[in-house]
């Protein structure tokens, strides 16, 4: 079966990875692709809202499978186009992934089932949000209500702070039409948690947990990034904790879509705060793979990750099982320098090219008239390494990442220590 995913990033490389091993795989597109995606799909120059000409392609190459991974394009309808068009496609309709596009139409949901999330109100009028700002206790958590590539989330803990996020989201509009409407919610201390899950109507597959590091520097410091590492699993987290998680938050919110009229089908992404007391609280939902998330995830996967997509697409997703491996995995990005801000490409990539352990995943690559790996984004790689435990994964990223060089690289040096305190 040809399949088509669309997307070129570090998650969309690690599913055309996985999807690369099923014996099902036949010829693999992905639309825009990147240099490291090319080494194992033949990369179509088409961008990911050009709709009409994706579908054409589709059907004009039999493709048996379009996998979306994107949220832009979930949230602007791509998977009603490809339905439209009877092309069979993983992702949910546009009506489902307003569960990421909009943030009040999903806290007003998790309020309206009373599925545990933090206290919050939410704003379309600057000066009646700054006025409530000022009563709020610090720290506070300020969200543009739309998408905004990961980076719309300000955690503020001084006055200056939350007045200046406030600002630039309403009055700046930093972040465009994503930042109509704000979500001013209660701050939720504790341990992060992110569980992806298989999505078919009211069935949940969860997949194994992993933990994301948002903030570019060590120690959590610094501002937002679209994430600069992860690992899995949380041996630091008791499964008990991670059921709950699944019970009262997941399932619930895949039966209230249902309810609400707009069945989820797909990935479902939790972004969790396990509270001090043990109990988990929704953060924030995803409509698809997390990046970097997805990058440890589905090296654990034992199962066959194109056998999953089509129960899901074709809705027995509750007929099948699905393996999970022992093995630990953990992601340390490799960022350019000046990321989260402005900065350069085209820099030239040393060490790609040997043999080794573990996995790179390419987020941000490009290839010089040369055949020379040149820089191309602000996450570039994502190296994963694998072992037995965090301990011997973490060892075996960092390892990997060290023989890779490029000018202003930049990575955390922390990734997955809290699994290891």
């Amino acid at each position: 079966m040809d399949i088509l995913v669309v997307g070129g990033g570090g998650r969309e490389h690690a599913i055309i990875w996985s999807l690369s091993k099923s014996p099902r795989a036949g010829k693999i597109y992905c639309a825009p692709g990147n240099a490291g995606i090319a080494q194992l799909a033949e990369c179509v120059p088409i961008g990911v809202f050009e709709f009409d000409r994706l579908t054409a392609f589709a059907k004009e190459r039999e493709v048996g499978l379009v996998v979306i991974g994107p949220d832009d394009p979930l949230a602007g309808g791509i998977v009603d186009a490809f339905e439209a068009e009877g092309i069979p496609v993983f992702g949910p309709r546009r009506n489902a992934a307003e569960i990421e596009g909009s943030k009040t139409f999903m806290k007003d949901l998790l309020h309206k089932y009373n599925i545990p999330t933090a206290a919050y109100e939410k704003f379309d009028d600057y000066e009646a949000a700054a006025a409530y700002l000022q009563e709020q206790p610090l720290p506070i958590v300020i969200k543009a209500d739309g998408l905004a590539a990961g980076k719309g989330v300000t955690v503020a803990y001084s006055r200056e702070e939350a007045d200046k996020a406030l600002a630039d989201i309403m009055v700046s509009k930093v972040f465009g039409e994503a930042g109509a409407q704000v979500v001013i919610e209660e701050f939720l201390a504790g341990q992060e948690m992110s569980i992806l899950a298989f999505v078919d109507g009211e069935t949940v597959r969860p997949m194994a947990a992993a933990q994301d590091h948002k903030p570019v520097f060590d120690g959590d410091k610094g501002p937002n990034t679209g994430g600069m590492g992860t690992y899995s699993p949380l041996p630091h987290i008791d499964e008990a904790i991670i059921r709950e998680a699944v019970e009262s938050i997941i399932e619930p919110t895949a039966k209230a879509m249902v309810a609400e009229g707009r069945p989820f089908s797909g990935v479902l992404f939790a972004g969790l705060m396990i509270s001090p007391d043990g109990k988990p609280k929704t953060i924030e939902f995803n409509a698809r793979f997390g990046d970097p998330e997805t990058q440890v995830v589905l090296p654990r996967l034992k199962s066959d990750l194109l056998e999953i997509f089509l129960a899901v697409v074709e809705g027995r997703l509750a007929d099948i099982e699905i393996e999970w491996s022992e093995e630990a995995a953990v992601c340390v990005v490799l960022a350019s320098g000046g990321y989260p801000g402005s900065y350069p490409k085209g820099e030239p990539i040393s060490g790609l090219e040997e043999d080794g352990e573990g996995l790179v995943f390419h987020a941000g690559t490009a290839r010089g008239e040369d055949g020379s790996w040149l820089t191309n984004g602000g996450r570039v790689l994502g190296v994963v390494g694998l072992g037995a435990d965090i301990r011997e994964a973490r060892e075996a990223a960092y390892a990997r990442a060290e023989r890779i060089a490029f000018p202003g690289k930049q990575s955390r040096s922390d990734i997955a220590m809290k699994a290891l305190v």
